[in-house]
Protein backbone atom coordinates (compact mmCIF):
# COMPACT_ATOMS: atom_id res chain seq x y z
CA UNK A 1 0.00 0.00 0.00
CA UNK A 2 1.50 3.35 -1.01
CA UNK A 3 1.40 6.52 1.06
CA UNK A 4 -1.50 7.96 -1.00
CA UNK A 5 -3.64 4.86 -0.27
CA UNK A 6 -2.72 5.00 3.43
CA UNK A 7 -3.72 8.67 3.49
CA UNK A 8 -7.08 7.92 1.86
CA UNK A 9 -7.65 5.03 4.29
CA UNK A 10 -6.79 7.24 7.28
CA UNK A 11 -9.08 10.04 6.00
CA UNK A 12 -11.92 7.53 5.47
CA UNK A 13 -11.47 6.22 9.01
CA UNK A 14 -11.62 9.77 10.42
CA UNK A 15 -14.84 10.48 8.48
CA UNK A 16 -16.34 7.20 9.70
CA UNK A 17 -15.46 8.03 13.32
CA UNK A 18 -17.00 11.50 12.98
CA UNK A 19 -20.20 10.10 11.50
CA UNK A 20 -20.36 7.49 14.26
CA UNK A 21 -19.95 10.20 16.91
CA UNK A 22 -22.75 12.26 15.37
CA UNK A 23 -24.97 9.17 15.17
CA UNK A 24 -24.28 8.22 18.79
CA UNK A 25 -24.91 11.79 19.89
CA UNK A 26 -28.27 11.82 18.10
CA UNK A 27 -29.21 8.49 19.68
CA UNK A 28 -28.43 9.79 23.16
CA UNK A 29 -30.97 12.59 22.90
CA UNK A 30 -33.54 12.51 25.65
CA UNK A 31 -37.27 12.89 25.23
CA UNK A 32 -38.58 15.98 27.05
CA UNK A 33 -41.83 16.12 28.99
CA UNK A 34 -43.55 18.71 31.10
CA UNK A 35 -43.95 17.50 34.66
CA UNK A 36 -46.28 18.93 37.26
CA UNK A 37 -45.35 19.03 40.94
CA UNK A 38 -47.80 20.04 43.63
CA UNK A 39 -46.02 22.15 46.26
CA UNK A 40 -46.75 24.70 48.94
CA UNK A 41 -47.42 27.46 46.35
CA UNK A 42 -49.63 25.24 44.18
CA UNK A 43 -48.75 23.46 40.97
CA UNK A 44 -45.32 23.99 39.43
CA UNK A 45 -44.36 22.87 35.93
CA UNK A 46 -40.87 21.75 34.98
CA UNK A 47 -39.49 20.62 31.60
CA UNK A 48 -37.61 17.39 32.18
CA UNK A 49 -35.55 15.16 29.97
CA UNK A 50 -36.54 11.53 30.54
CA UNK A 51 -33.85 8.95 31.34
CA UNK A 52 -35.48 5.52 31.34
CA UNK A 53 -32.92 3.17 29.78
CA UNK A 54 -29.73 1.98 31.46
CA UNK A 55 -27.69 3.94 28.92
CA UNK A 56 -29.67 7.15 29.45
CA UNK A 57 -29.53 6.82 33.24
CA UNK A 58 -25.75 6.24 33.09
CA UNK A 59 -25.28 9.39 30.95
CA UNK A 60 -27.61 11.59 32.99
CA UNK A 61 -26.54 15.24 33.07
CA UNK A 62 -22.83 14.52 32.65
CA UNK A 63 -20.74 16.83 30.48
CA UNK A 64 -23.25 19.68 30.51
CA UNK A 65 -22.24 23.30 31.01
CA UNK A 66 -25.54 24.59 32.34
CA UNK A 67 -29.09 23.70 33.31
CA UNK A 68 -31.67 26.51 33.44
CA UNK A 69 -34.13 26.89 36.31
CA UNK A 70 -37.36 25.14 35.41
CA UNK A 71 -35.56 22.31 33.63
CA UNK A 72 -34.20 18.99 34.83
CA UNK A 73 -33.92 15.27 34.25
CA UNK A 74 -36.30 12.59 35.49
CA UNK A 75 -34.77 9.15 35.99
CA UNK A 76 -37.34 6.37 35.78
CA UNK A 77 -36.75 2.89 37.18
CA UNK A 78 -38.90 -0.20 36.64
CA UNK A 79 -39.45 -0.85 40.35
CA UNK A 80 -39.04 0.96 43.61
CA UNK A 81 -35.56 0.40 44.98
CA UNK A 82 -32.92 2.18 47.01
CA UNK A 83 -31.35 4.62 44.56
CA UNK A 84 -27.77 5.88 44.50
CA UNK A 85 -26.48 8.80 42.41
CA UNK A 86 -23.13 10.51 42.01
CA UNK A 87 -21.78 13.54 40.16
CA UNK A 88 -19.01 12.03 38.04
CA UNK A 89 -18.31 14.36 35.09
CA UNK A 90 -21.16 16.64 36.20
CA UNK A 91 -20.06 20.24 36.69
CA UNK A 92 -23.48 21.74 37.47
CA UNK A 93 -24.51 21.89 41.15
CA UNK A 94 -27.75 19.91 41.39
CA UNK A 95 -30.52 19.04 43.80
CA UNK A 96 -32.15 15.63 43.56
CA UNK A 97 -35.59 14.51 44.71
CA UNK A 98 -36.16 10.80 45.28
CA UNK A 99 -39.79 10.02 44.50
CA UNK A 100 -42.01 7.03 45.33
CA UNK A 101 -44.15 5.28 42.70
CA UNK A 102 -47.21 7.22 43.91
CA UNK A 103 -45.41 10.53 43.24
CA UNK A 104 -44.62 11.42 46.86
CA UNK A 105 -41.26 13.13 47.31
CA UNK A 106 -39.27 11.10 49.83
CA UNK A 107 -36.02 13.10 49.99
CA UNK A 108 -34.49 16.22 48.53
CA UNK A 109 -30.70 16.39 48.65
CA UNK A 110 -28.04 18.69 47.22
CA UNK A 111 -25.16 17.31 45.17
CA UNK A 112 -21.75 18.92 44.63
CA UNK A 113 -20.17 19.17 41.16
CA UNK A 114 -17.72 16.37 40.32
CA UNK A 115 -18.32 14.65 43.68
CA UNK A 116 -18.08 10.90 43.18
CA UNK A 117 -19.46 9.97 46.58
CA UNK A 118 -22.90 8.35 46.56
CA UNK A 119 -26.08 10.26 47.33
CA UNK A 120 -28.61 7.67 48.53
CA UNK A 121 -32.37 7.64 48.86
CA UNK A 122 -33.51 7.04 52.45
CA UNK A 123 -36.25 4.67 51.22
CA UNK A 124 -37.01 2.76 48.02
CA UNK A 125 -37.94 5.13 45.18
CA UNK A 126 -39.05 4.69 41.58
CA UNK A 127 -38.06 8.14 40.29
CA UNK A 128 -35.28 10.64 40.81
CA UNK A 129 -35.60 14.23 39.59
CA UNK A 130 -32.41 16.30 39.18
CA UNK A 131 -32.72 20.08 38.89
CA UNK A 132 -30.42 23.09 39.37
CA UNK A 133 -29.36 23.28 42.99
CA UNK A 134 -31.89 25.18 45.08
CA UNK A 135 -34.68 25.01 42.49
CA UNK A 136 -36.96 22.89 44.69
CA UNK A 137 -36.78 25.49 47.45
CA UNK A 138 -37.27 28.41 45.03
CA UNK A 139 -40.30 26.62 43.52
CA UNK A 140 -41.80 25.84 46.94
CA UNK A 141 -41.32 22.07 46.62
CA UNK A 142 -40.36 20.05 49.70
CA UNK A 143 -40.36 16.52 51.09
CA UNK A 144 -43.91 15.12 51.21
CA UNK A 145 -45.10 17.11 48.17
CA UNK A 146 -46.07 15.22 45.02
CA UNK A 147 -45.03 14.74 41.44
CA UNK A 148 -48.50 14.77 39.89
CA UNK A 149 -47.30 13.44 36.52
CA UNK A 150 -46.35 9.83 37.29
CA UNK A 151 -47.72 7.85 34.34
CA UNK A 152 -45.08 7.46 31.63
Amino acid sequence: MNSRDRGIKKFSLIILLCLTAVSCSAQSQFEKKELVLNGRYGEVTIKAEIAETDRQRAQGLMNRNSLPDGEGMLFIFENEQFLSFWMKNTTIPLSIAFIASDGRILDIKDMRPLDESSVLSSRPAKYALEVPQGWFDRAGIRTGDRLVTVNF
